[in-house]
């Protein structure tokens, strides 16, 4: 199915810098604009017109506090108009593709969720057409797509290599674009993760910030000065190479000890099926440890202990004003948060500065919802690299 892309105009660099600000810390009033960013009046009158003609921005009220006066008239705040634009978001697992349809301020305000029963790259792209045009039938506004693979992807295009879906060189990006003719941005979904929580959760506003997420892997994320750190490693392994305890678990795939081996939701729930014969959820493996049973309280608190000393030491190396603990594995907190939080302070300075650690226990629409935010950064903003 083809839907019909929504049109704009691309945004110069002073337009861009405009409009992020505006869309991360709006409403905001003129002065406090141009302080922001450095720029006379005059030059902010200059970019923020085309950007208010464009549907883009928009006065709005100030909450009844008296106008701020310019040149002898009032002038409200800007903000953006967030239904203006709407964007699919999409991640796609090994047998579930997640969709979200965000406002241009990443609000979820649509999902839908279709099971994924093959890999083939051209049925895949075929789905999420299927999906986009569902979508587009409630949300004509629509203007691009984000999608959030696990595994290397290059160029926001290309799915390089991804273990889950058996993927080498999928151009999954092109796929997309033939079947929808919307343009398409993919990325890592951890990547794309970050990305929405700097922006707009969790390390908004912050300099330095670290994303951890567990669940099917570990999945790490750092931001300095304010951006994300991409590096070329970037979802090949990050877990298997971190040991923990040399003398730890193995995995199936036979690696001792590592932040994987100890951690990830299939790790954990190989470890008790072959101590116990039991095939157990990961929920039902919490639910037992928290009742005490041996077995599952070993392993989980083997795991809040490593993840205290994981904590601790990107805690130790980066020095980040916040970590946001995220994904679908973090329940093991709720069991066992004072183990990991004793484990945490044991491999700290006694005098270190108290760590701001945020737990947000994701379902897959939060990593859908940051591949929405990836295609707002890239396909209306134009930030080429974030």
């Amino acid at each position: 199915m083809t839907t019909r892309a929504a049109s704009w105009q691309p945004l110069s660099p002073g337009e861009r810098s405009v409009a992020i600000e505006v869309l991360v810390h709006g409403p905001l009033s003129r002065t406090d604009l141009a302080r922001r960013l450095d720029l006379s009046a005059g030059s902010l009158t200059r970019l923020t017109k085309p950007l208010i003609e464009s549907g883009l921005l928009v006065e709005v009220p100030d909450g009844g506090s008296p106008a701020e006066v310019r040149q002898g008239r009032p002038s409200q705040p800007l903000d953006v108009v967030v239904e203006s634009r709407t964007f699919v978001g999409f991640k796609v697992t090994e047998d579930m593709v997640y969709g979200v349809v965000t406002t241009l301020r990443s609000e979820i305000v649509a999902r839908l969720d279709r099971p994924l029963t093959t890999h083939d790259p051209a049925e895949v792209a075929d789905l999420l057409a299927e999906m986009t045009g569902e979508l587009t039938a409630r949300f004509p506004t629509l203007t691009g797509i984000g999608i959030g693979v696990g595994g290397l992807v290059q160029d926001r295009a290309v799915v390089g290599e991804s273990p889950f879906l058996q993927w080498r060189d999928v151009p999954l990006a092109q796929l997309v674009e033939e079947r929808t003719g919307l343009p398409v941005v993919v990325e890592n979904d951890v990547a794309a993760l970050v990305e929405a929580e700097t922006w707009f959760g969790a390390g908004r506003g912050l300099d330095r910030f670290v994303v951890l997420t567990i669940g099917a892997g570990i999945g790490y994320g750092l931001v300095l000065g304010g951006k994300r750190v991409a590096y070329a490693e970037e979802d090949r392994g990050f877990g298997r190479h971190w040991i923990l305890n040399p003398n730890g678990p193995l995995t199936p795939a036979g690696e001792r000890g590592s932040a994987v081996s100890l951690l990830t939701i299939p790790s954990i729930r190989y470890q008790i099926q072959a101590a116990t014969g039991l095939d157990l959820t990961y929920d039902e493996i919490l639910v037992r440890a928290a009742a005490g049973e041996p077995m599952p309280s070993r392993v989980i608190d083997e795991a809040a202990r490593a993840l205290g000393a994981l904590v601790a030491q990107i805690a130790n190396f980066v020095l980040p004003q916040k970590i946001l603990l995220a994904g679908e594995g973090v329940g093991l907190i709720d069991v066992a948060g004072k183990t990991v939080d004793d484990t945490l302070r044991a491999h700290r300075h006694p005098l270190a500065a108290p760590l701001d650690v945020e737990t947000k226990v994701s379902d897959f629409h939060d990593w859908a919802r940051g591949a929405a935010v990836l295609a707002i950064q890239v396909l209306v903003l134009g930030v080429a690299e974030v």
